[in-house]
């Protein structure tokens, strides 16, 4: 009976560590996926993820061939990982030396779509009709935080004056790009990619190239306000438009920045036309 009784403590405890050991390794994939969520390195666990599947796909259909590419990519892939997530993976230890990667971000902010889109529209039309040049990126679904990190953080609401008061010429923020993180300015003067394509015009300055080459290696959004002419263009999916309206802006800023479905006015010019 003691026996018995001791049988059924052990087989107990073994339910309890193996519960543990489940939700441990959960909490390791939550942190992991909050140190690495705001980067690109998301997309690129994604592509892992689609990985995995093709691999399994293949084993289960008996397609030997691909099955062993994608071994091959999976016995490989975990060199290439450490080297691509090397910024993440620093971060994510600086920030568990800091104590913050335990903390959740504040996620209960509510858009107030009208006044948001009234401050750009105004901010933008003013430094257009005095050629102030600005560059205004807005993150969507590929996270910016590498880029946030080479600018001045400024955790800020989003008014007129506020962004109209950092591009001002000769201020110490005007030059470089501001990042919008939903309703909030995250930061300023920020370092952008500079798009290679030879198809952007000679005549278009770095904030033109810099626009193109965010929306290539992103999904961003981003205003440009050219200081030589005034004109307002904008980039997304690779794609530069010139001189838009006031109108097709902010149709496309609505759009764009609320995932609200506008009228398409004006037309596009593709950098990689």
């Amino acid at each position: 009976m003691q026996l018995t009784h001791l049988f059924e403590n052990v087989s107990m405890l073994k339910i309890i560590t193996s519960i543990l050991d489940l939700l441990i390794v959960w909490y390791v994939i939550y942190l992991l996926i909050n140190a690495i969520k705001g980067t690109k390195a998301i997309q690129l666990l994604k592509g892992i993820f689609f990985i995995l599947i093709g691999k399994t796909v293949s084993d289960f259909l008996g397609l030997t061939t691909t099955s062993r590419i994608f071994q091959i990519v999976l016995e490989w892939g975990f060199l290439a990982i450490i080297v691509i997530f090397q910024p993440e993976l620093r971060r994510a230890l600086e920030q568990l030396g800091r104590g913050s990667l335990f903390k959740r971000g504040n996620s209960n902010s509510k858009l107030d779509k009208a006044k948001l889109t009234e401050a750009m529209v105004k901010s933008v039309q003013y430094m257009a009709k005095r050629r102030i040049g600005a560059l205004i990126v807005f993150e969507k679904e590929t996270g910016l935080q590498d880029y946030i990190e080479t600018g001045i953080p400024i955790h800020a609401d989003i008014s007129s004056e506020l962004l109209i008061n950092i591009f001002i010429p000769n201020t110490p923020l005007h030059d470089g790009a501001m990042i919008i993180q939903g309703d909030k300015i995250a930061t300023a003067a920020s370092y952008l990619p500079l798009s290679d394509s030879a198809k952007i015009q000679k005549s278009l300055g770095t904030r033109h190239r810099a626009a193109v080459g965010i929306s290539e290696v992103s999904d961003a959004f981003t205003i440009v306000v050219s200081e030589e002419t005034g004109a307002i263009s904008v980039t997304y999916n690779g794609g530069l438009r010139k001189d838009v309206s006031i109108e097709v802006f902010e149709a496309l800023l609505t759009e764009h920045w609320f995932n609200t479905e506008a009228v398409k006015k004006g037309e596009s010019t593709n950098a990689r036309e």
